[in-house]
């Protein structure tokens, strides 16, 4: 396997994309917030004492899909064209999925990674006070097409919603 990110010295490069045409690309990931059965009631009854919690963090999650060349130094600068952040109160959890678009070189999992996980600091932040045991678990890429390798889903995380570029 030849990692794009080397060079033949084995020295971190960010890869030149200049020659490729733009296509239509999009990524989904998802992670898990667990949070105590107080927590997850005060979610559902939007009585959590710092305020609207799926709101900020969706709202911090469309923001960092924007954000992601400051964040991984090897990361290209493209175009988000579109960002959904979507969380679900579970039983004893907040789904946070997202998909992210764009019309570029390369394509947008880490900016669907990204999306996700700042989503989910963003809920424990907003809920630590009342459950310092809140955890993030399970965040991965879901799906992704566009570009050279095409259509991938992962098996047995089949989305709702298509991210067919």
């Amino acid at each position: 396997m030849k990692l794009t990110h080397l060079n033949s010295a084995g020295e971190a490069r960010m890869v030149d994309v200049t020659g490729k045409q733009p296509t239509v690309r999009a990524a989904s990931a998802q992670a898990k917030v667990t949070c105590s059965a107080e927590v997850m009631a005060a979610l559902r009854d939007g009585t959590v004492p710092k305020g609207d919690v799926l709101a900020v963090a969706r709202v911090a999650g469309i923001a960092a899909a924007k954000r992601v060349p400051d964040l991984l130094p090897l990361a290209h600068t493209i175009g988000v064209h579109g960002a959904q952040v979507d969380l679900t109160l579970e039983v004893d959890h907040v789904l946070i999925r997202t998909t992210v678009r764009t019309a570029d070189r390369t394509g947008v999992e880490m900016e669907a990674l990204t999306a996700t996980s700042v989503a989910a600091l963003a809920v424990v932040d907003m809920v630590k006070g009342v459950d310092r045991s809140a955890a993030i678990t399970d965040l991965l890429i879901t799906a992704k097409s566009g570009g050279r390798s095409g259509t991938w889903e992962r098996p047995g995380f089949e989305s709702d919603r298509s991210v067919e570029a």
